[in-house]
């Protein structure tokens, strides 16, 4: 199955291809995107598909530096939770370490690894999409971005020893260096960074110690494991997609980059059907969001996917044979 990314990989990808005077439309039509994908809050979507868009919008702006060109604009923001927890660490060490950690509830096709050597650290970036696919203007974002998260964590003086690349340099190497510094290789083993080690133990100038235990509570209580089977894919796209009030067997498969045939093939492998799957997570989030005392339950029924309170409450009286209110009640009395 195709590797999946937030679809925060996009941000700024409409201004950027606009203020370059292209239509994004045609472009994401040919990469297999819809508007959709873009509008919809925090939406998984193919991974090569976001791959293969950064290397057509490349070629059809004639903008060789694209995707580093994203990169200027990224925030911790773009992580999600992941850079919500990671920029309350206390040092650059323990937020570059959260960030590989949970990497995987933002970008299931990047893989990060960080190793010290002599006084140097060096952090490798791959990206695997599971097919062959072009991926230079995407590396670079990825580069670009983890500069600039290490940059805010350290400060804005800061520079690397070198940034690698396993491509060919571009024509022109402005845009590189502006963003990236000045020591910049290609044609190099790896994709990724070489600072100092001395960088990683630099306090986090971002970090409010008084928030910390929050935003790692915060963490835990929405992370999930890596996916390690097809039907744990589903199940967490299933989840992702209640709140939109658009979580359907079409959606998953788009998400998925699959048609709806081979989602009933993944799910019955597993004897589960697309209704049992929603249905089975539905109960499993019922129970913990109702059991939130404070939690309003009109918020519960939308979080659901459910468009009215009360089909929520028909649905939730089927599954555990009495209404929220009651069942939160006999909670708070044990």
């Amino acid at each position: 199955m195709r590797p999946l990314v937030r679809n925060g990989a996009l941000n700024g990808y409409l201004e950027l291809t606009r203020s370059l005077a292209v239509d994004p439309q045609p472009l994401l039509r040919e990469a297999g995107l819809a508007s959709t994908d873009l509008a919809m809050h925090n939406k998984w979507i193919p991974a090569d598909a976001v791959a293969q868009l950064f290397e057509l919008s490349a070629a059809a702006t004639g903008e060789e530096k694209f995707g580093l060109r994203l990169a200027e604009d990224r925030r911790f923001s773009n992580l999600g939770p992941v850079g919500l927890v990671a920029r309350d660490e206390p040092d650059v060490r323990s937020a570059l370490e959260m960030i590989m950690r949970y990497m995987h509830l933002h970008n299931e096709a990047l893989h990060i690894q960080m190793s010290e050597t002599n006084s140097l650290v060096t952090v490798k970036l791959r990206v695997v999409l599971g097919a062959p696919t072009e991926c230079r203007q995407t590396t670079e974002l990825i580069v670009g971005a983890l500069h600039r998260v290490i940059r805010s964590l350290v400060g804005s003086s800061w520079q690397p020893v070198t940034v690698c690349f396993m491509h060919h340099p571009p024509n022109d190497l402005t845009t590189h260096h502006r963003v990236l510094g000045p020591s910049i290789r290609f044609g190099e083993e790896f994709n990724g960074i070489i600072f100092y080690a001395d960088d990683l133990d630099a306090p986090n100038s971002l970090s409010d110690p008084l928030l910390r235990p929050y935003t790692r509570q915060y963490l835990e209580a929405v992370a999930l494991p890596r996916p390690t089977t097809d039907v744990d894919r589903i199940r967490n796209l299933i989840e992702a997609l209640l709140p939109t009030g658009r979580c359907s067997l079409q959606q998953v498969a788009h998400s998925l980059g699959v048609d709806r045939k081979t989602v009933h093939r993944y799910l019955a492998k597993s004897n589960e059907t697309f209704s049992s799957a929603l249905n089975s997570t539905r109960v499993q989030l019922a129970q913990q969001y109702v059991g939130q005392q404070n939690r309003p339950l009109t918020q519960v029924a939308e979080l659901l996917g459910f468009s009215a309170l009360s089909a929520f409450s028909r649905w939730f009286r089927g599954e555990f044979g009495s209404s929220p209110r009651a069942w939160r009640a006999s909670r708070n009395q044990e």
